[in-house]
């Protein structure tokens, strides 16, 4: 591990704990099939975690994305030059706005809960006030790794990140192995984010200034509107179909749909990392061009690693799928190949600079036509495609809202695209990746 750190960076840290926490949710799901809990089961669990995510992952995105480029830059504290260990009066008030949401968000959802509804669960939602109490102590303290980022602490990243994923994989699994109901599962979950709530009060105490601003605040929320706006309609995508499928399914079919919605592994967590860590180069207009081309050589790296493995998993997904959970998620894998398609989308970044250059409007335009598009298409492709159309319609909606990003950025920001995107790489591998699937669905290339 100490030889890992020596190469961690504000980039790899951030992909090294997106991608550890892919993994503890990976472990689980593998353990849960294993030890025989049955898909009903399953799906409870995965429902509670999928209602979390839909109830906060907008703005929690949205205000740490609007967070980064004011850190070193506003027009409250002006710029400046933070140095590493210096308290910092914007992480104060960062976590004072994580806070105010998240409590928000927990009252709401208890002057809801017994109006709501799934899976034929009326008023009384099994699992419903665990989930409440997980997402108000998890989501404050995503904060933990962006002041480790930003105070250029990346090694104690990845150590916030193998400390709390091993006392997930604990918390998660344990009490289903010795017998006790899935939701002393979710409670675990909830124990865990109270120790990572303890452990961010320790960073505010070693590294932010005990100091109120509301016009700091104000900026934030200002620059984080559009942003918030934008991600809740660009990542409802996933959620939109955990929706449609809810309206189609039981539990056990939502189990089966949510184990194969996983795009190829580390893909979103790897990206989202290198997303994050270019905003803050955003801060200096004469460093554009060095960001965008950091950008564009980072992201061919990380192009390198996925698109190979992307096409291996397109060969081998229904035998690893089998192998892996069990005979009863068999067709998860053909949902799981639709979404290995996503990487053509995921691994070009125009919306990076158009949040770097606080140009959030045309995010929220997009984002929306992508929504819309997104529930039609998913509500017409699930009637003849089941599970499977509802991932090929995530699928051609992302793709075409990055196209009109990179059209935007040509257009309105003059930026080419050969700036930031290794253009020959990206086709020769998107290209690769396209042909290996027709060939399988056509049954041109049969492996299995």
């Amino acid at each position: 591990m100490l030889g890992a750190k020596r190469y961690v960076n504000n980039v790899t840290g951030l992909q090294a704990i997106n991608i550890l926490r892919f993994l503890t949710f990976l472990i689980i799901s593998i353990v849960f099939t294993k030890i025989g809990l049955s898909k009903e089961e399953i799906g409870l669990f995965e429902v509670s975690i999928f209602i979390a995510s839909v109830a906060s992952f907008f703005w929690v995105n949205g205000l740490i994305q609007s967070f980064l480029p004011l850190f070193k830059s506003s027009k409250t504290f002006g710029e400046k030059e933070q140095l590493a260990g210096t308290k910092s009066p914007e992480v104060f008030n960062m976590y004072v706005i994580l806070m105010f949401f998240s409590i928000v968000v927990f009252l709401i959802g208890l002057s809801i809960k017994g109006n709501f509804s799934v899976f034929g669960y009326k008023g009384n939602v099994p699992l419903l006030n665990l989930t409440l109490w997980y997402l108000l102590l998890s989501s404050p303290a995503n904060l933990v790794e962006y002041i480790y980022m930003i105070q250029d602490k990346n090694s104690n990243t990845l150590s916030y990140g193998y400390i709390t994923s091993a006392l997930q994989l604990i918390a998660v699994i344990v009490p289903v192995v010795l017998g006790y109901k899935i939701e002393w599962s979710l409670r675990g979950l909830v124990l865990v984010s109270v120790i990572k709530n303890i452990w961010l009060v320790t960073l505010l105490y070693n590294y932010a200034e005990i100091k109120y601003s509301f016009s700091f605040i104000k900026e934030v929320l200002a620059s984080s509107v559009p942003i918030i706006l934008s991600v809740l309609v660009a990542g409802s995508a996933q959620y939109v179909d955990g929706l449609v499928v809810t309206t189609h399914y039981g539990a056990d079919g939502f189990a089966i749909f949510r184990y194969g919605a996983k795009e190829l592994p580390f893909v979103v967590m790897m990206a989202a990392g290198l997303s994050s860590a270019m905003l803050v180069e955003f801060n200096r207009k004469d460093k554009i061009k060095d960001t965008l081309a950091q950008i564009k050589k980072k992201s061919l790296r990380i192009m390198h690693f996925m698109y190979p493995l992307s096409i291996f998993l397109l060969l081998f997904a229904k035998p690893l799928y089998e192998g892996i959970f069990s005979p009863e998620f068999t067709r998860s894998a053909d949902v799981f190949v639709i979404y290995l398609l996503a990487i053509v989308s995921r691994l070009l970044f125009p919306h990076t600079i158009i949040i770097g250059l606080k140009k959030g409007k045309i995010l929220l335009w997009t984002s929306m036509l992508e929504l819309l598009g997104n529930i039609f298409l998913s509500l017409y492709l699930v009637e003849d495609y089941g599970v499977v159309g509802v991932a090929l319609a995530t699928i051609i909606v992302y793709f075409i809202s990055r196209v009109v990003l990179i059209m935007y950025n040509y257009f309105k920001l003059g930026i080419n695209p050969i700036e930031y995107i290794p253009i020959k790489w990206y086709a020769f591998y998107s290209i690769a990746l396209g042909t290996v699937f027709v060939l399988l669905d056509r049954g041109i290339l049969v492996l299995w």
